[in-house]
């Protein structure tokens, strides 16, 4: 049966109503004729600014009382940012449609210098990520990090507020909210591999809604649904989670896949990298002998330190 309505859920935030508004209106254009409707929620992690991520639960609880929306038929699909999306769903939900994906990296952000070399000793660097907490650790360990939260907004202020000599924040989230003015630089990946999905928007869904399925599907590319894919097998076979500095990217080129991955210690002191490449149609399977290529070069020792820490 054909559908008169959609309805988006999607957090409250900024950024998250951008990206369910940039959802809605390309939606629009290819179905004029759909009523379409978005709903914001403020979730558990959006209210305990005060807690890190990973006492929260990591960053999949960005994502838990949206799914719950779409389980209990409140809302027909969820505006995700792909970083957030934890490999194993929820059962009966799917993520449908992967819209393609702009800029992957991470930008440096700072008031008083232009580039993260220049830092002063001692600066304080902010961050809620483990990932670029390992990553900046690595190549200035002279830094002290400390943990960041709250929209970006929310963050810009306090640095702006001297709580903080520079932040690194998604270069995506900036140009969404068109604050590329605020961006010194991005980070080379050879110094900050992005975090799984990052820059990527996904929409999930019910996976027994074949009319919703069928809308959204105008939505869906097929070149990053791919290199998501392989970004997130790349998780799946490390079983990191959200608790661990995991970092995989993949490009595709003509119709090959090139992943690269990382796995580090919080310290820096520990980076594990490794690349795969291999055929587009090959996507999840790469990410998963990536993985094995990282367990094979240490990072299993690196993680069973994390899932100790966790318990």
């Amino acid at each position: 049966m054909a559908k008169s309505q959609l309805r988006i859920i999607t957090r409250e935030s900024p950024l998250a109503m951008w990206q369910a508004e940039f959802v809605r209106d390309k939606l629009r254009r290819s179905h004029p004729d759909i009523d379409i409707s978005i709903h914001g929620v403020t979730t558990q992690a959006d209210k305990n600014l005060d807690s890190s991520l990973e006492n929260l639960g990591g960053k999949g609880v960005f994502v838990k009382e949206l799914e719950q929306a779409l389980l209990d038929s409140k809302a027909d699909l969820a505006v995700h940012s792909m970083k957030d999306v934890v490999v194993d769903l929820p059962d009966g939900l799917i993520i449908q449609a992967i819209l393609k994906r702009t800029q992957a990296g991470d930008a440096y952000v700072s008031n008083i210098t232009n580039t993260l070399d220049a830092l002063p000793a001692g600066s304080v660097v902010g961050t809620s990520s483990l990932r670029r907490q390992a990553q900046l650790k690595a190549c200035r360990s002279d830094l002290l990090i400390k943990n960041i939260r709250g929209n970006v907004g929310t963050r810009l202020r306090k640095l702006d507020a001297g709580e903080f000599d520079a932040l690194v924040l998604a270069t995506s989230g900036l140009c969404r909210l068109g604050l590329e003015h605020r961006i010194q630089y991005e980070l080379e990946m050879a110094v900050m591999l992005p975090a799984i999905g990052q820059g990527a928007l996904g929409i999930e869904i019910r996976s027994n809604d074949i009319a919703t399925r069928k809308i959204i599907q105008v939505l869906n590319d097929q070149d990053t649904n791919q290199c998501v894919t392989a970004e997130r097998m790349v998780n799946k076979c490390l079983n990191g989670g959200c608790h661990a500095p995991i970092a995989a990217h993949a490009v595709k080129h003509d119709e090959t896949i090139t992943i690269s991955g990382l796995v580090g210690s919080m310290d820096g002191t520990c980076i594990i990298r490794a690349e795969i490449s291999g055929h587009a149609d090959k996507a999840a399977e790469l990410g998963s002998k990536l993985g094995h290529k990282l367990l094979d070069k240490g990072a299993k020792s690196i993680l069973e330190t994390y899932r100790l820490l966790d318990q």
